[in-house]
């Protein structure tokens, strides 16, 4: 007769500590999320910004040139003046539209990221209203051309030149004061971006000066320039937006004005006690 097996005592259940090594899969699961972020849709928002902008004023200038709109060989235009004859004024206005709205959205964008990564509240909205300003004065640009309301125009001109690059030096002013935290891009991104805004800002001083000497030619083309530089900058905020993998539209209800419905529940008990 053979003894009897001991009954197996049943052993604790105790958790793998937190603190135990990923597996390899999960590893290259994590880097392949992180390598597909890059190219979320919100990452290519300013890139399509910059290429949408770029196409389009060059598209008008040659359809000014086709159709004799300016005489390259009086001088080289301004980008106003390429976009005040139709057809071209209507794509020029159209253009200018679009672009002043994805870089309203991204200056939206750009406000909320920088609020989570703790900008000061009063830094951040200034940073926002002059975003904003610079995309409003683009779309005046568009509407107003210079040949009807030059006064108008020219002050959207002023919104969408000199705020903009208002609004990319108060980047690099948040960029500096968080240069102890991990910054996403490539370490020369800050150093390029610090070239660009210094160019840009020189380039619009001259362009004033050489309007009022008055070196027209010389003028129009540091107008171009700084187009060009600002759509750039505006590009590379692709990488900023590269850890971003989407954005979520929240909304809070607001204090009813009047009482809810009574659920039939209720409106059953308030009959009972009436009878």
């Amino acid at each position: 007769m053979t003894p009897a097996e001991p009954h197996p005592v049943s052993q604790p259940f105790f958790p793998e500590p937190l603190t135990h090594s990923p597996s390899p899969r999960t590893e290259s699961t994590e880097g392949a999320g992180t390598e597909l972020g890059m190219w979320g849709y919100l990452s290519l928002l300013p890139v399509f910004l910059a290429f949408w902008a770029v196409s389009g004023v060059w598209t008008v200038f040659a359809l000014a040139v086709v159709n004799k709109a300016v005489n390259l060989t009086e001088g080289f235009p301004y980008i106003s003046l390429c976009g005040s004859y139709p057809p071209q004024s209507c794509i020029f206005s159209q253009v200018l539209n679009m672009g002043a709205a994805m870089a309203a959205w991204i200056c939206i964008l750009r406000y909320h990221q920088l609020r989570d990564l703790g900008v000061g509240k009063r830094l951040n909205r200034l940073i926002l209203c002059s975003g904003i300003l610079c995309a409003l004065g683009t779309s005046v640009v568009g509407n107003f051309q210079q040949k009807n309301q030059q006064p108008t125009h020219l002050t959207g001109a002023f919104f969408a030149f000199f705020v903009g690059s208002l609004y990319f030096w108060l980047q690099l002013l948040v960029s500096w004061r968080m240069r102890t935290l991990p910054q996403p891009g490539a370490p020369w991104i800050r150093p390029l971006r610090l070239g660009l805004c210094s160019v840009c800002t020189i380039l619009m001083v001259a362009m004033v000066v050489l309007h009022s000497w008055p070196l027209r030619s010389a003028s129009a083309a540091c107008e171009w320039a700084v187009a060009m530089l600002l759509f750039a900058l505006f590009g590379l905020l692709a990488v900023d937006f590269s850890g971003l993998e989407g954005c979520t539209l929240c909304l809070q209800p607001g204090p009813s004005l009047s009482p809810p419905p009574a659920s039939p529940m209720s409106l059953q008990v308030q009959l009972s006690q009436a009878l």
